[in-house]
């Protein structure tokens, strides 16, 4: 993979670099950026400038069988790890090596994606994934080994906070000692769910969000998108270039999460002293029951976000509000003085609380129900 298909990230770029020309590579990284920043490409970028012994910043002027190698990401010694979980057929003990050939696919398609992008072509959307104890052991028993061509190994850990207690327990000492000319990159979009034993074990690199014209430029480039079109999706990806690109093809998630919201909103206004709605809200809560945990671990998160712009909407802050809802009758203008200075922190605590419960395994139906009782309470609060 070539630095410059990576989009934005100049800095980050030439750090990398400069640290494998002035022979100071750290033997335990961590990219840390929302999804849709590039972490997982630039850290395959990385592995290949690192392995191929390319030279002058770019990966077109080392070892060319091992930049071909690379191209297929068939390379001996670059090895991946990422949440996995078991399928029709994996029945126990999943590893991601047993998930390869899909792994591939999806970097193929989307090197910008995200865990739910995996779990769709796993087939896995209704289990949630981890990195367990079992990876841990492949990992340290690939890592034991010797080079296959007698220089680096590097090994990619991705979304690195889905490591479980044990993995990480496990990888500790891994981590802190490795084999000689080992490197391991862990990817990581939510910093707070690395255990700290791990984070100071690691030279932490923080992504930053992409710039909307970095992204219009990328959309243009690969979509031949018009420009007022490509300006319009980078402004409502928020500087994710995986969500832009679902918009180029409407197949966003978003876009059924917001028929959700609505339908949600819209209930629980009506719910109080409304029998029916009541029934429509119970109904609601058992239909995303029957979802994956992944998927409403996303769709909560998504009406975190949507509550957090129609508060900014309230009190002016324009500039700010992204969302341009898709649903021909629902105006978010209208929508946004129900959410307010009493009602926005009730209202995040109860959906950050969900989703606490949802991923260890609560019962989705009870959780939901009682979430949409709360928010019929919430909006309802008044404005001072």
């Amino acid at each position: 993979m070539l630095f410059s298909e990576i989009y934005g990230h100049k800095n980050i770029k030439k750090h990398l670099t400069q640290s494998v020309y002035n022979g100071r590579i750290p033997h335990a990284q961590l990219f840390i950026g929302p999804e849709g920043t590039g972490t997982l490409p630039m850290a395959i970028a990385y592995a290949q400038y690192l392995l191929c012994k390319n030279t002058d910043g770019e990966n077109n002027t080392g070892d060319h069988a091992c930049n071909t190698k690379f191209n297929n990401l068939m390379h001996p010694d670059l090895h991946f790890a990422f949440p996995v979980t078991t399928t029709e057929s994996v029945k126990k003990h999943p590893v991601s090596s047993m998930f390869l050939e899909e792994w591939r696919a999806l970097l193929f398609e989307q090197p910008y994606c995200n865990l739910f992008d995996l779990h769709k072509k796993l087939g896995t959307e209704k289990k949630q994934s981890q990195i367990g104890v079992d990876e841990a052991q492949d990992i340290i028993k690939k890592l034991s080994l010797k080079s296959y061509e007698g220089g680096y190994k590097v090994m990619i850990i991705w979304m690195a906070e889905k490591m479980n207690t044990s993995c990480a327990n496990k990888l500790l000492k891994l981590i802190e000692e490795p084999p000689k000319k080992t490197v391991l990159i862990l990817i990581a979009e939510n910093e707070d769910q690395i255990i700290s034993t791990i984070k100071s074990r690691c030279q932490i690199l923080h992504f930053p969000a992409l710039p909307e014209t970095v992204i219009k430029k990328a959309l243009i480039k690969n979509y031949s998108l018009e420009e007022s079109v490509a300006i319009k999706i980078a402004n409502q990806a928020n500087g994710n270039y995986n969500k832009a690109c679902d918009f180029v093809y409407q197949d966003s998630e978003d876009l059924q999460f917001e028929e959700w919201f609505i339908f949600w909103v819209r209930s629980a206004f009506k719910a109080k002293g409304n029998k029916t709605a009541i029934h429509d809200l119970i109904s609601w809560s058992e239909g995303i029951a029957k979802l994956s945990r992944e998927t409403q671990k996303q769709f909560l998160q998504f009406c975190l976000e949507f509550f957090r712009q129609a508060m900014l909407l309230n009190y002016s802050v324009g500039n700010l509000v992204y969302f341009e809802p898709k649903t021909s009758n629902f105006d978010l203008k209208k929508f946004a003085p129900f959410v307010h200075e009493n009602n926005i922190l009730g209202i995040s605590k109860e959906l950050e609380d969900a989703i606490y419960h949802i991923e260890r395994n609560g019962n989705a139906r009870i959780i939901l129900t009682d979430l949409s009782i709360k928010l019929t309470r919430l909006l309802h609060k008044k404005s001072s």
